[in-house]
């Protein structure tokens, strides 16, 4: 799949961070097709989480979710986008994340690592489509 859906995420947002991270998707030359900032509700994280209902960590990652702004894009590139931005974010524990990735330089906590990436094609496809509906019109 040439897109993919990134989250920067409020703690990204409240560090000074979106311009780093968006910047780090660029210099990969992967371009920002659509982006929005919003304060995401209830609804839209259950939506967005709904693989972690019923999991004893499902309530603090809708509340921290929609703590703040967030910062929301698609990002588009020539070849497998979704494991190319995966790379470039790092592994969910910024303790394992390798030093060059964002969550291995900026990452502080498991709860708080600043950015969500699509992890697989299918993901990509539902949650550009959560996000930005406007484009499965086009």
């Amino acid at each position: 799949m040439k897109e993919t859906l990134i989250i920067c995420k409020p703690d990204a947002q409240e560090r000074g961070l979106i311009g780093e991270i968006l910047g780090r998707m660029e210099r990969k030359e992967l371009k920002i097709v659509a982006m929005r900032m919003l304060t995401i509700n209830r609804e839209l994280a259950h939506q967005h989480y709904e693989e972690h209902v019923g999991k004893g960590f499902f309530e603090e990652l809708v509340q921290f979710i929609g703590r703040s702004p967030a910062v929301v894009a698609v990002v588009s590139g020539e070849a497998d986008t979704v494991a190319i931005v995966r790379k470039i974010v790092g592994p969910t524990d910024p303790a394992d994340a390798p030093p060059g990735t964002i969550r291995g330089d900026y990452g502080q906590a498991v709860t708080e690592n600043l950015i969500h990436a699509s992890d697989s094609p299918e993901s990509a496809q539902r949650e550009i489509a959560l996000f930005f509906p406007e484009l499965s019109n086009l």
